[in-house]
């Protein structure tokens, strides 16, 4: 299905044993990997206080991607707005595009400690899930509730971190609408005053915007016409729902005359299924730090993860994301791949690999590359 797409989705991780420079250094080698290898684009996710994420500010390792990496395109996946404002975020991928100008996707989120959304109405013709499936066969696994994180005390302290004394975040669809408006230049405050981004304003940016449901995140995606980037790697459940309510929404702009989805999947692909199962052994240990609140652990060996003994709660906390985690030889994740894409019809796919040895994930970029290209 060469003209399906294939992107890059980097978290930068680190393995237990390595260092954050390590992982910042196999994340820029894997950048010019993907570029050899065709990838259409590389994004760089943002998270913090996670022990074994080293991509706590897209926008600094982009800057060093770019130099790095030379047609690319490479972005954020995504940027946190409930701690960012409009004009600090264009200033940054401005600076960026400054200098490698027409290679930047700037992905904008709703994360940051902001409250997730509920459930979105259902969409006229929505696609039906029964005893778990799409009409196609592809896993939609329950909706998983992250209301437990946001009242753990690490959320609370990355909160207050990341914010000013007595700060509160904008209204997401305003911030959106700021963005926008800061980037064309046609920014006006209420008293009428004008604000001119330089540089930043004219940038050559593809704004995306990136959500895990029908709600806030697709709406505002649409009502503006941006591309959209739902996330079957984060809340599988809801993939569905993400895809419809965007396209539900949608309006045609000057950037977009039609809807345009890219759908994210975790990944490990190994020259056979054995060899890849192996491989992606840590996965759901990983899982499990993120979603019990600790924050990510540093990716563990696959005999550091078989020493976890599992609780039936710890099994349940993970399933959705093991379940619809991508695992195998190259055909045998290429064919799921085209079935996440025939499901939510999307335009493109964004890959996420996470495996303990750098080798590895670039290994198993090389070996899905390589087996798209035959479809």
């Amino acid at each position: 299905m060469p003209d399906i797409p294939l992107g890059i989705l980097d978290l930068v991780p680190i393995s237990s044993g390595s260092t954050a420079t390590e992982a910042l250094h196999n994340s820029i080698d894997l950048a010019r990997h993907a570029e050899r290898l065709g990838y259409a684009r590389y994004w760089y996710a943002e998270h913090h206080l996670n022990p074994g994420v080293a991509g706590t500010s897209p926008a600094v390792v982009l800057a060093l991607t770019a130099a790095a990496t030379s047609t690319i395109r490479i972005g954020s996946g995504a940027v946190q707005l409930g701690h960012r404002t409009a004009l600090s975020t264009v200033e940054e991928f401005g600076l960026i595009d400054a200098l490698h100008p027409g290679r930047l996707d700037l992905g904008l989120g709703r994360s940051g400690g902001r409250p997730p959304g509920g459930p979105a109405a259902p969409v006229p013709g929505a696609t039906p899930v029964v005893n778990g499936r799409a009409p196609n066969g592809l896993r939609i696994p329950p909706r998983f509730s992250f209301e437990h994180l946001l009242g753990s005390p690490r959320v609370a302290l990355q909160r207050k971190l990341l914010l000013l004394p007595n700060a509160e975040s904008q209204p997401y669809g305003e911030q959106i609408d700021d963005v926008l408006a800061l980037l064309a230049g046609t920014y006006r405050a209420e008293d009428g005053i004008e604000a001119h981004v330089v540089p930043g304003e004219g940038a050559d940016v593809q704004v995306w915007i990136l959500g895990s449901s029908g709600g806030e995140s697709a709406e505002a995606a649409g009502r503006n016409g941006l591309r959209f980037a739902a996330n079957y790697h984060v809340s599988p459940g809801t993939v569905l729902e993400a895809a419809e309510g965007y396209r539900a929404a949608f309006r045609p702009s000057d950037a977009l005359a039609e809807p345009y989805v890219t759908v994210s999947a975790d990944v490990v692909v190994a020259e056979d299924e054995e060899t890849a199962r192996e491989l992606a052994t840590g996965y759901g240990l990983w899982v499990r730090s993120i979603r019990t609140a600790e924050g990510a652990i540093p990716f563990p060996t696959p005999d550091e993860a078989r020493a976890h003994t599992w609780s039936e709660a710890d099994l349940a906390l993970v399933r959705d994301r093991t379940d619809t985690q991508f695992v195998g030889s190259p055909g045998s994740v290429a064919d799921r791949l085209a079935q996440l894409q025939e499901a939510t019809g999307a335009d493109e796919l964004l890959i996420t690999t996470i495996t303990h040895g750098h080798k590895d994930r670039v290994r198993s970029y090389e070996l899905l590359a390589e087996e798209w290209r035959k479809r």
